[in-house]
């Protein structure tokens, strides 16, 4: 198999660029959810993959621009790209949608949930989160408890 990302845009100024590595993990993830057995986790999945990704482009950028949001946000549209080429569903909300709070004694990080496309034999559902940010969200016991917050 071919995933050919030729055509993607230039990589940008901002920090939304993804290294390979996060367009690989895309990859794999969108074809462990495609099909209908548990395959393993491991770079031999990738094996019979071809990658077509072009030098400087967002999928693919120099090293001397910001990726950070690359793994946030652009991973989250590779995902919904593959989804889309194999019509399998359609896009989700496309974000991993971060909260991030803290001072210089702790930190704390959540994503939060957005929505997910309807499939073929599915209705799309708000409020949940998808694909690269499938993560359960922290009680508001344990916040309150661990950090000085209230909610």
């Amino acid at each position: 198999a071919c995933f050919d990302f030729e055509g993607t845009g230039p990589q940008i100024l901002g920090n939304l660029n993804a290294p390979p590595a996060v367009t690989y993990s895309a990859v794999i993830y969108s074809l462990r959810s495609l099909v209908g057995q548990d395959i393993p986790l491991n770079q031999g999945c990738l094996a019979p993959i071809e990658f077509k990704i072009p030098s400087y482009s967002l999928l693919n950028p120099s090293d001397d621009v910001g990726v950070v949001g690359g793994n946030v946000l652009t991973s989250q549209r590779v995902v919904d790209v593959v989804l889309k080429a194999f019509k399998a569903c359609a896009a989700s909300q496309g974000c991993m949608n971060n909260l991030t709070f803290g001072d210089d004694r702790f930190g704390y990080y959540e994503t939060i949930a957005g929505g997910a496309g309807a499939g073929p034999t599915w209705e799309g559902r708000s409020g949940v989160h998808t694909h690269c940010t499938n993560t359960r969200i922290t009680d508001p016991e344990i916040l309150e408890r661990r950090y000085p917050v209230l909610l």
